[in-house]
């Protein structure tokens, strides 16, 4: 769930059905000052995904899909005690991407009607966020999904980080399984970080709270609602949202952490209860199947026109000029002037990052299974623009 790289947030640690016409466009981004290149030129890419695998990932994946077709490489290792290679058919926890998803099924209640963006917390969950000067009466769902209601990030919470964070806290704690109101509450302990809707921070809260308002909403949990309005329709056969479930289905690569991303003696884990996580990180999937949603989100194919406005209509974030935050998704300038809707999405021992051209024709997955080394911008570059970008620092 963390941010890495683009957002440079410290508070962004570990743990990120109503179908409609296609965008008008007139909301497309403005023209990139080179093009991105073709899918049978992957060259950069390739080179780009042995360098990460040489600064110290164990094993990397990633699947590009284009007007071209499906193309697919990987680097590396997907067990260290195997020596197993990984593959691209690999399932992995997508941490941070679950957040698009969840964007995604508050902004299809809103086009039925169910609810408003602009309703305040309180409405949905009556007294869940109070207590340090944090005030749910005043607090919208829209400032939810864009980070910008203030509320604390329950993973920065030192308490909360010494026990799930750290080596020997998750050797004990792995297999805990908190509720999402517990998870509210660590966070709660806390004062604001600014007034609603005066700032922007990345806070996992957010979308915990996001994933209860939905089960309020619709009388189903978040997970339910994923998989019958997204999961199931996109036929999205390696995506899951796993509740009580330790282990990643097969086929899947080991999952490693030096938890303090330094280089290390790198630690499987692997298998995890994701209620750690909930609606901010929970999900599952693999690269051929976020291809496939992130391209019929940004394609038009899963909102109508205001939503995917709403969906694009972005903040700045002082800590990254490069990109812009919208409700679930990021608006990222590349190095050759390129703009990808992108999010990453990082969890204890695994690194991933969705990017999109915003017509959706031009997608790509990638993931990292260890969370400690790897740059993720230079894969990005190197697909996006046909070459590596400028060094970037690899993870908070």
């Amino acid at each position: 769930m963390r941010v890495r790289t683009v957002l440079a947030s410290a508070t962004a640690l570990l743990l990120t059905t109503a179908l409609a016409t296609a965008l008008a466009t007139a909301f497309a981004l403005p023209t990139a000052s080179a093009p991105a290149p073709t899918a049978t030129d992957h060259a950069a890419t390739v080179r780009a995904l042995e360098a990460a695998v040489r600064s110290g990932v164990p094993g990397a994946t990633v699947t590009v899909h284009d007007t071209h077709g499906t193309w697919s490489a990987t680097a590396g290792t997907g067990d260290l005690r195997t020596g197993k290679p990984r593959s691209a058919d690999d399932r992995y926890r997508i941490g941070s991407l679950t957040k698009t998803f969840v964007a995604t099924v508050l902004l299809q209640l809103e086009a039925e009607g169910r609810l408003s963006l602009d309703d305040t917390v309180d409405k949905w969950l009556p007294g869940l966020v109070e207590g340090q000067g944090n005030d749910g009466r005043g607090i919208t769902l829209r400032q939810l999904l864009g980070h910008t209601s203030g509320i604390p990030d329950y993973t920065a919470d030192p308490d909360f980080r010494a026990r799930y964070l750290t080596e020997d806290g998750f050797r004990q704690h792995r297999y805990d399984t908190l509720a999402p109101r517990q998870l509210v509450a660590i966070a709660l302990r806390h004062a604001p970080d600014f007034a609603p809707g005066t700032s922007w921070r990345y806070s996992n809260t957010n979308y915990v709270i996001a994933g209860m308002v939905i089960e309020k909403a619709t009388g189903r949990s978040y997970a339910t609602e994923i998989t019958r309005r997204l999961i199931e329709p996109l036929r999205l056969t390696a995506t899951s949202v796993p509740v009580g479930q330790s282990g990643v289905p097969r086929p899947s690569s080991r999952a490693y952490s030096t938890f303090d991303g330094s280089v290390g003696e790198p630690y499987d884990v692997t298998d995890l209860d994701p209620s750690l996580a909930a609606a901010s990180g929970a999900m599952i999937s693999d690269s051929a199947d976020l291809d496939r949603f992130y391209a019929a989100l940004l394609g038009g194919r899963l909102l109508p026109a205001r939503q995917s406005r709403e969906l694009r209509t972005t903040v700045a974030i002082a800590q990254a000029p490069d990109v812009r935050y919208g409700l679930g998704l990021m608006d990222r300038r590349l190095s050759c002037g390129v703009h990808v809707w992108t999010h990453t999405g990082d969890i204890l021992g695994s690194t991933s990052v969705a990017a999109s051209t915003s017509d959706g024709r031009h997608t790509l997955a990638l993931n990292f299974d260890g969370d400690w080394a790897g740059d993720t911008t230079a894969v990005l570059d190197a697909e996006y623009c046909g070459t590596a970008g400028p060094p970037t620092r690899p993870h908070n």
